[in-house]
């Protein structure tokens, strides 16, 4: 699946409140299908809130939502349905359920789609969706509790993609690793993608992860989008929070990080 134009999410107008407080004002964004887009902002400018909304976990108060050419907003249950097949969800921390092992907590999304599936056809799914995503073939039996923090969101990771989407929505999945580990999980979300023709929808606030994987970033700054491009185009902008984010010492560090592993692919090539 190569990259183009067509969007794969559309976001018009959207607007969200709570109370008093107006999160999402006029907001505006396209996804294109088969890229990885990075969606930064700083605290408080809603970006779990966007992809909340794409989802249909929070009811916008104004603005329009298409996902795969359908309206996301309002629709019956039924029809609902069938779009959400098309999508998987890591929600940050990896949102396991605790009293489900690995492999009943991937298979939750089968169940709830595919009642009709055999319990053994159950656990060949979830075991292969377990070692697609790098842990060993003994995590599927293992509690969320025994498990380190890196596993859980590579568990929360297999879940996402129970169901073979075209659409993974990632919600902060390195917050918490280790440099190391953080890594390890850009190159398995970049190995997924290219292998299974995904497009990302990324939350991060992991600036090697815009810079290692991500072919466009979205800026989410005064309740709307403000930018959305590669990072260069971003750094060509004026904006007091893009280029604070990006010519800072962590975008500095980035971009040092960033130059030295295309250094190594080059070498190992």
């Amino acid at each position: 699946m190569t990259k183009n134009d067509e969007p794969v999410i559309r976001v018009r107008g959207l607007k969200n409140v709570f109370g008093e407080q107006v999160v999402h004002e006029n907001l505006d964004l396209d996804v294109r299908k088969g890229e990885i887009l990075g969606v930064v902002g700083g605290s408080g400018t809603g970006k779990s809130v966007l992809m909340r909304s794409i989802i249909g976990l929070q009811t916008p108060a104004a603005g329009d939502v298409t996902v795969f050419g359908e309206q996301a907003i309002g629709r019956e249950e039924t029809e609902a349905t069938e779009i959400r097949k098309r999508w998987g969800v890591l929600f940050q921390g990896g949102a396991l359920f605790s009293t489900l092992t690995v492999g009943e907590n991937v298979q939750v999304p089968l169940r709830e789609f595919y009642p009709e599936l055999s319990e053994a056809l159950l656990d060949q799914i979830a075991s292969y969706k377990v070692v697609m995503t790098g842990l060993p073939a003994e995590a599927a039996p293992k509690y969320p509790s025994e498990l380190s923090g890196g596993m859980k969101k590579r568990a929360g990771l297999a879940r996402a993609l129970a169901l073979d989407p075209d659409l993974l929505f990632l919600d902060e999945p390195t917050a918490g690793l280790d440099p190391i580990g953080a890594a390890a999980f850009d190159e398995l979300t970049l190995s997924l993608q290219r292998t299974l023709g995904l497009t990302v929808f990324l939350i991060t606030h992991d600036l090697d992860s815009l810079y290692a994987i991500c072919d466009r970033v979205a800026v989410l700054a005064d309740k709307k989008v403000i930018a959305v491009g590669t990072i260069d185009e971003l750094l060509a902008l004026d904006h007091p929070w893009i280029q604070e984010y990006f010519n800072g010492p962590r975008g500095r560090a980035a971009v040092a990080s960033a130059g030295g592993a295309e250094a190594r692919r080059a070498q190992g090539a």
